[in-house]
């Protein structure tokens, strides 16, 4: 793959499909898409090819000149295989000329081929979920997953033949969540956030003895977590938990903290839920339920983004086999339909052959060094910190940056580097401090060490020039 610097235009496909860039009237979906930031940035995207993309200016004096842009997001953390991935695209045609598109009530090949890749004897993925322990589903996207996930730990304290709480299940009345998480915007999913601003005005999910008490801690303070079970063990339902913090800013818990929130679960008799859908294949590893001592045990996972290769909405929620819901409660329109099965197998049998993942660990690394020696140390004035874990990395910004984030953004795009902001844990209890925006660089894991210099590089003249046109 070319490095990170400008590739050529001859080594850019033709996107515009006949028509001129700088036709700029011509970009309808400015005016017909519903406009969900309040503002949209004044770029358009001709198309990509690996981590590069070719970007137009929509407006201002620069109107129709082309950019070409290192993508360090990944399309909302999606795109782990970048753009115009040939084994996205083999499997893709190939399944839509053979593989049919039975729903999940009649078994499928293509099906049967992914879950024995990944949860037979020597899958992919035995180790952490055996197969005799665990089952799965398929939803749309990382939001639908979480739902599933919830009416699961929902379903285990109800009876369904007599329409009720299940005989000693009656306490178990709390879903912990945790201050600055982020697990999606569906409805059911709401009261697991802790931001005033996504469910004021919205409806509010049924109370008890059928609905949901979220209660909410600070992130990665292991002595809230042992002081809340120590009062409320009894009557915790669920813990919700993602292994690495992404909206609050790419907040990474302290050594040991995952596995002491899982074994207080096991003690206390509740069920664990982990919120894989950012951090899958992002940290090293598949999943961010891990540490030195091997895989940490949950009751329910659901990974997405990264799952669909960039080309598809996907997501997989993985269970204990005792977990289910009440026939017909769940029938998914979307449930591992076998184009996504075939689109997913092939993705990850390529990650597995080319060890993408190991590569992304000595990735990761070096990022980290350079976003820490190369913005935090010589930008104070725009960053406090950088964190992260293997290709997901966050850099918080200042108050003064916080402040002119559009502006931000706009200058490491025209700079050649298109980065994503994570809107910060804000105020935390338990003393801990205030967490500002945060930039968040997650480029696909298909990066070398090259592109990382060069996200690197390109971010630091962005920085630079914001410093100089702000001063």
């Amino acid at each position: 793959m070319a490095s990170a610097e400008d590739l050529p235009r001859s080594e850019l496909p033709d996107m515009t499909h006949g028509h001129d860039s700088d036709t700029i009237e011509s970009w309808f979906d400015r005016t017909m898409h519903m406009d969900q930031y309040g503002t949209r940035l004044p770029f358009g995207s001709l198309g990509a090819k690996g981590l590069t993309h070719r970007f137009v200016e929509l407006s201002g004096a620069d109107r129709g000149r082309e950019l070409n842009v290192l993508d360090a997001s990944g399309g909302y953390a999606s795109a782990c295989l970048g753009a115009g991935s040939p084994v996205v695209g083999s499997a893709l045609s190939r399944a839509v000329a053979e593989a049919g598109y039975v729903t999940d009530e009649i078994h499928s090949w293509e099906r049967s081929q992914l879950l024995e890749l990944l949860f037979s004897g020597d899958g992919l993925w035995a180790e952490q979920f055996p197969a005799d322990e665990y089952h799965v589903a398929g939803r749309n996207s990382g939001s639908e997953g979480m739902e599933l996930a919830l009416r699961l730990a929902l379903e285990s304290r109800f009876d369904r033949r007599r329409l009720q709480p299940a005989e000693g299940r009656e306490d178990r009345d709390i879903v912990l969540a945790f201050e600055g998480a982020w697990h999606g915007w569906t409805g059911g999913l709401l009261p697991l956030l802790n931001k005033r601003h996504y469910r004021i005005g919205l409806p509010s999910v049924a109370p008890e003895p059928y609905g949901l008490t979220v209660r909410h801690i600070p992130f990665g303070h292991v002595d809230a977590a042992r002081e809340f079970f120590a009062r409320h063990g009894d009557r915790v339902l669920a813990v919700v938990i993602e292994p690495v913090q992404g909206d609050a800013g790419i907040i990474v818990p302290p050594a040991g903290y995952l596995r002491e929130v899982a074994r207080l679960c096991t003690d206390s008799g509740a069920l664990l839920v982990a919120d894989e859908v950012l951090t899958f294949a992002k940290t090293g590893q598949f999943f961010g339920m891990a540490d030195e001592n091997g895989p940490i045990p949950t009751d329910v996972s659901v990974v997405g983004k990264s799952l669909g290769m960039g080309v598809l909405s996907t997501s997989m929620v993985i269970a204990r086999r005792n977990l289910t819901v009440r026939a017909t409660g769940a029938i998914s329109t979307s449930d591992l339909r076998p184009l996504t099965c075939a689109v997913i197998r092939a993705g990850l049998e390529h990650i597995q052959a080319e060890g993408m993942l190991e590569k992304s660990r000595d990735l990761g690394e070096h990022l980290a060094k350079r976003l820490d020696e190369e913005l935090v140390t010589v930008f104070p004035e725009l960053y406090t910190e950088s964190r992260g874990s293997g290709v997901m990395h966050g850099v918080e910004l200042t108050q003064r940056a916080a402040d002119r984030l559009g502006e931000f953004r706009e200058t490491m795009i025209r700079s050649g580097v298109f980065v994503e902001f994570m809107g910060g844990a804000g105020r935390r209890s338990a003393g801990l401090r205030y967490v500002f925006p945060t930039m968040r660089v997650a480029p696909p894991i298909i990066s070398t060490l090259a592109d990382a210099d060069a996200i690197v590089e390109r971010l630091s003249a962005g920085s630079r020039h914001f410093l100089e046109v702000s001063a």
